[in-house]
């Protein structure tokens, strides 16, 4: 079965084309970011408008790219959901009008599970079940894996996700947009000795995380000592506030982390969401996972962020398990995922 993938839940348009026995046969993503940067931040009218001018040329190059006709496609998978409503109504009215016109069937995708079945498009794939950790900028969890559509939901952020959490502290800091990957890139040249942030929420009992008060945290330090610092000694003072800053987040999905993997006795672990490019942050989840006698497994950088060949993979497990939608379909800019339906 070969699978066309429509990703346009945020502010990256992605379409690829998965089969069930070649693999993937072929992806392209579009990013916005040069489009919202001026902003700083993403626009929703203006990321729903170039999802309409990017989603059929670039469908047009995936089929090129795999030598493919439009009855090479045996069925479409879109992202309905969660994420921006106009954005993911571009996504879903071109899929489910494609799969109309094409006589083949469609399935809407859950954008976070396409994020946890992402690292099985890997050669080397992790078997269930598993804890998985998504980190992303809108979603910080951590779920209990049996199968496909079987999932127990263990933590979740009470606020801010830990992208989000990312993103607001480097805006507060005047770094540039995309200000997550700006800070990250920037950590790498902080000194982790000169400041100790709070690891939230690690001094009790459960899974949940709370990032929204590290964030504050941050900003009162960076307010309080960009006063007593010359102009020259700025850049390294930020620098060292980013350390602190993703040093904190990073210690805190590890110990998260330890606590699933020993609660549920797995020995797998998966690490999926924009987040999960951040190489700190796998070197301590591969850390742990070895000293617990297990495994991390996670996708490759390219499919951290937001694409369509997670969404083929994840719109093929479902269409192979007989499950499609009709001619009625939306957009849910919320959905839980311990609500979809079991395979």
């Amino acid at each position: 079965m070969r699978v066309l993938g429509i990703e346009t839940s945020c502010d990256e348009t992605g379409v690829a084309i998965y089969d069930s026995e070649k693999g993937l046969m072929a992806h392209a993503v579009h990013s916005q970011t040069a489009l919202h940067a001026e902003f700083g931040g993403v626009v929703p009218e203006l990321a729903s408008r170039d999802h309409v001018r990017k989603t059929l040329p670039m469908i047009r190059g995936v089929l090129a790219q795999a030598e493919l006709g439009v009855d090479g496609i045996d069925a479409l998978a879109y992202t309905a959901g969660p994420g921006l409503v106009g954005a993911l109504l571009v996504g879903t009215a071109v899929g489910r009008s494609l799969a109309w016109a094409w006589g083949v069937p469609s399935i809407g995708v859950h954008h976070m599970e396409g994020h946890l079945l992402a690292p099985m498009l890997e050669e080397e794939g992790p078997d269930f079940p598993f804890v998985a950790l998504l980190v992303s900028g809108g979603h910080t969890q951590l779920v209990e894996v049996q199968a496909v559509g079987h999932y127990r939901m263990l933590g979740e952020s009470v606020d801010d996700a830990a992208g989000e959490a990312f993103d607001k502290t480097a805006k507060m800091m005047g770094l540039p947009y995309p200000g997550g990957a700006e800070l990250a890139r920037l950590a790498m040249e902080g000194d982790p000795s000169r400041f100790r942030f709070p690891r939230p929420m690690t001094d009790r009992p459960g899974l949940d995380f709370s990032f929204s008060g590290l964030k504050t945290f941050a900003l009162n330090t960076y307010r309080t000592e960009s006063k007593s610092v010359s102009d020259a000694s700025q850049p390294q003072l930020k620098a060292d506030i980013a350390r602190a800053f993703e040093d904190a987040v990073v210690d805190t999905l590890m110990i998260k982390c330890r606590r699933a993997v020993r609660e549920t006795g797995f020995k797998t672990l998966v690490l999926a969401g924009g987040v999960s490019a951040n190489r700190r942050l796998r070197a301590r989840i591969k850390e742990i996972m070895e000293n617990e006698g297990g495994k991390a497994f996670y996708p490759r950088a390219e499919f951290c962020t937001d694409n369509g060949a997670m969404i083929a993979y994840a719109g093929w497990q479902r269409l192979r398990a007989g499950q499609a939608d009709g001619l009625t379909f939306g957009a849910r800019p919320r959905w839980p995922m311990d609500s979809l339906p079991h395979i």
